[in-house]
């Protein structure tokens, strides 16, 4: 089965061997998630892969959706940090992008939806409110609606090929940008552009909401999974133990495989505030934070129709 994800500590052990495959076929390829996104809805697509969990809604709104879901979540994300000013810019805090311009990669990309959903329910800033401009260097998808038109009231324009968003916020074009990479100006000694929260934001965000959002999940197509009963639990299963190996090796002090000074105190403040369940998977422990994104992309106006938990994943996976 042609398999592809990104290479996260959490994806690993299923190419490694160190996860039993159990005689299922993976024929895995390695992909930055948004080629592996751009790739999944052409020919054949895949029969297994990272899917972005906002895209995936929408095509399942629209009765389009090749592919089901399984509760692995192998991207999740807070995205204060995403959102980047100029150093010297009229922007000080989140009240003050109501009424500003703002760039981002994609309208309808899992990042934007979350950014736009804790704006709207932390500073009550509309959509609406902001003048959205879409585009940057790297395309790998068109950047049509989804929908075919935006909601109501809500300005998106399409930016010119070949400019950065970094570019954009540097001229004065853009007043804000949502970024998936961090600027190149917000590195330099004396930056010309600056995080607009600053690092205790997203701690301090989940120790009141306790929502830690997802960005990606991992679809089976839809047809392999009708004619395969029993598929959909075992995807998730081998995704799931390769989880666990991966949080196992964060507690190795002998030989740490991750490239941080102090790993084992990261993972120990991290425990203390998300619990020793702090990157979970299963449809229990993350429903609040799925129902969350789920409701902020209605409001955003990127479901043709309400779509509901068991719409977007396997039925075999609901127990867990």
């Amino acid at each position: 089965m042609r398999t592809a994800f990104w290479n996260y500590d959490r994806t690993m052990p299923l190419c490694d061997g160190r996860v039993d495959l159990g005689g299922l076929p993976l024929e895995i390829s390695i992909l930055r998630p948004e080629q592996t996104f751009a790739m999944a809805y052409q020919g054949d697509g895949f029969d297994i892969c990272e899917a972005s969990l906002s895209n995936t809604l929408t095509a399942t709104s629209k009765g389009e959706c090749p592919y089901v879901l399984v509760p692995a979540f192998v991207s999740r994300a807070f995205r204060h940090g995403s959102i980047f000013v100029r150093a010297d810019g009229s922007v000080s805090g989140p009240e003050d992008l109501a009424g500003k311009t703002i760039g981002l990669q994609e309208y309808d990309m899992t990042a934007a939806v979350v950014v736009r959903g804790l704006l709207r329910d932390e500073y009550g800033i509309e959509s609406s409110s902001i003048d959205w401009r879409v585009g940057d260097v790297e395309r790998l998808k068109p950047l049509d609606f989804p929908l075919g038109r935006p909601p109501a009231g809500v300005s998106l324009t399409m930016r010119p090929q070949g400019t950065s968003l970094e570019q954009g916020l540097l001229s004065g074009e853009l007043d804000a940008i949502i970024s998936l990479r961090t600027p190149q100006a917000a590195l330099q000694p004396e930056p010309l552009v600056r995080r607009l929260f600053d690092d205790l934001a997203e701690r301090e965000w989940f120790a009141r909401s306790g929502l830690f959002p997802i960005m990606h999940a991992v679809g089976v197509k839809r047809s392999l999974a009708q004619s395969n009963p029993g598929l959909t639990r075992k995807v998730y299963n081998l995704f799931k133990a390769a989880r666990d190996l991966a949080i196992a090796d964060l507690d190795v002090i002998q030989v740490p495989k991750v490239t941080l000074p102090w790993p084992a105190a990261i993972v120990r403040e991290i425990r203390g505030l998300m619990g020793s369940d702090f990157w979970p998977y299963g449809i229990d422990a993350n429903r609040a934070v799925l129902e969350t994104q789920m409701r902020w992309s209605r409001q955003d106006g990127l479901q043709a129709r309400p779509v509901q938990l068991h719409d977007l994943f396997a039925h075999d996976c609901m127990d867990t």
